[in-house]
């Protein structure tokens, strides 16, 4: 590995790390939690359910591709054992699945739980029934969503294996559109796409060939236009999307000037935007984020350390 190329995965490890110690700190501080009262039911998901489910995701990950150092690995188990604790040890998950046949959420992010080794057995159990059922399958939802049920399912290991080609071909992204046609919202999904065909990167040849043609030929300009407008939280996701595909084709300059906005606590602003001087403000603005610093450089790490031989 050259001078240049050593120094790049010194960029993109120390701002994944920085992100992830960021994000432990404040979750051992008591931000991202839910509310004591909080009950299967719900009535706002997105509050801290649901990033909670993102948090135990970056920390998953970290666990899984087995790149991090020592320290980042134990504020990574500490990161996904808290959130499991909030989650009631999976009962939390296990109430709002058993209330809500067709609901997917307790499944998705039970999914990054099992992937660190943490199993529920009367959510297994129910899982399994689940998907035996017709009314879970006939929900209707946009095609990146029945990729991130059908991942979550593989994960876990239950229900019969769905028919990937077709699930990829429905996608925005598996009708490889006019590249100028992309905005925001398609963006998030052409990433959940790779995301879930790909399992976070375990899998890349999970993406058909010619998505992954056309993701080559556009990510760098892509990249470019949304840091440009200052999308930080986006230009994260590409990266990531970069280093699910193959051998990247961004380069270097995106991670860096990523790193440059960083700041010293390890908070990734998620825009252009000046970041709330309340804490608890610019934690829940900028959470987000700091999970896709984390998600991005660790598919990265394992992807070029394990091209190189040196991990899997």
């Amino acid at each position: 590995m050259t001078a240049t190329a050593t120094e790049h995965l010194g960029t993109v490890q120390s701002w994944s790390s920085h992100a992830l110690h960021w994000l432990h700190t404040a979750h051992e501080q008591g931000y991202g939690t839910l509310a004591p009262d909080a009950s299967a039911d719900l009535t706002d998901p997105d509050s801290a359910y649901k990033p909670l489910g993102e948090a135990a995701l970056a920390a998953s990950l970290v666990l899984r591709d087995g790149v991090a150092g020592s320290h980042d690995a134990r504020a990574a188990r500490a990161l996904i054992d808290s959130c499991w604790n909030q989650l009631q040890n999976g009962d939390f998950l296990y109430e709002r699945q058993l209330r809500h046949l067709t609901m997917s959420d307790p499944m998705e992010l039970y999914a990054h739980f099992v992937r660190a080794g943490h199993r529920h057995r009367l959510l297994d159990g129910l899982l399994a029934d689940y998907a035996a059922l017709r009314a879970p399958e006939a929900m209707e939802m946009v095609p990146n969503r029945r990729l991130a049920v059908a991942n979550a399912r593989r994960i876990i290991g239950i229900g019969p294996q769905p028919d990937w080609p077709a699930l990829a071909a429905a996608t925005w992204l598996g009708a490889t559109p006019e590249p100028w046609a992309v905005d925001w919202s398609t963006g998030y999904d052409i990433t959940h796409t790779v995301f879930h065909l790909t399992d976070w990167g375990a899998r890349p040849a999970g993406l058909p060939a010619p998505m992954a043609d056309y993701l080559r030929n556009w990510l760098p300009a892509w990249v470019d236009i949304w840091l440009e407008v200052g999308q930080f939280d986006l230009v994260g996701e590409l990266l990531a999307v970069d280093a699910c595909i193959g051998e990247p084709v961004c380069g270097p300059d995106p991670w860096q000037r990523l790193a440059a906005v960083q700041h010293p606590d390890g908070l990734t602003p998620r825009d252009g935007d000046p970041v709330a001087d309340d804490p608890h403000t610019a934690f829940k603005d900028n959470e987000h984020t700091a999970v896709v610093a984390v998600v991005a450089g660790t598919i990265t790490l394992a992807r070029t350390l394990g091209a190189a031989g040196f991990a899997a």
